[in-house]
């Protein structure tokens, strides 16, 4: 079966969006195994630091590239990183599934990803030009990755 590896900074969600998340996790049993790893937050007592900041994300980054499982595909969440229709997305994972049948997915902090985890990814995907709070993503990323598993199997499910 296909495993797709989610690896997030940080740990709390609010109920609703841990409710939303889990929902598209059971969704997406019919496809694949999920599987949620969150990494530490690095804390930055200073937002105005840069320097404190490249610091917390090299720590965050560290802990996101051991986890990242061997062989699989993975996909950095950031900015700057390429934008995409849904089935276009759903034909490059599968593509990618078909290859080593594991995707990664990693969402960084609020103040984003290390190079080095970006430079690691197959692909940096942007889900828009909008800036949204990171812990929302996990939810807004799951649904995408079940769209497109549903997009995969002929599901109406997208349309």
């Amino acid at each position: 079966m296909n495993r797709v590896t989610v690896i997030c900074v940080g740990t709390r969600l609010e109920p609703w969006l841990a409710e939303a998340v889990g929902e598209y996790e059971k969704r997406l049993q019919t496809y694949c195994r999920v599987e949620t790893v969150a990494v530490r937050e690095e804390r930055v007592t200073d937002e105005g630091d840069a320097a404190a900041i490249r610091a917390a994300l090299r720590a965050e980054g560290e802990r996101i590239l051991a986890r990242i499982p061997p062989d699989a595909f993975t996909v950095a969440l950031c900015v700057e990183g390429e934008q995409t229709d849904s089935e276009t997305l759903a034909s490059r994972l599968g593509e990618a599934l078909d290859r080593s049948g594991k995707l990664c997915f990693v969402i960084g902090s609020s103040y984003g990803l290390d190079a080095a985890v970006k430079q690691a990814a197959s692909l940096r995907l942007s889900f828009s030009r909008l800036t949204f709070p990171h812990t929302w993503m996990r939810a807004l990323l799951l649904e995408a990755v079940y769209r497109s598993f549903s997009i995969r199997a002929g599901r109406r499910y997208h349309k």
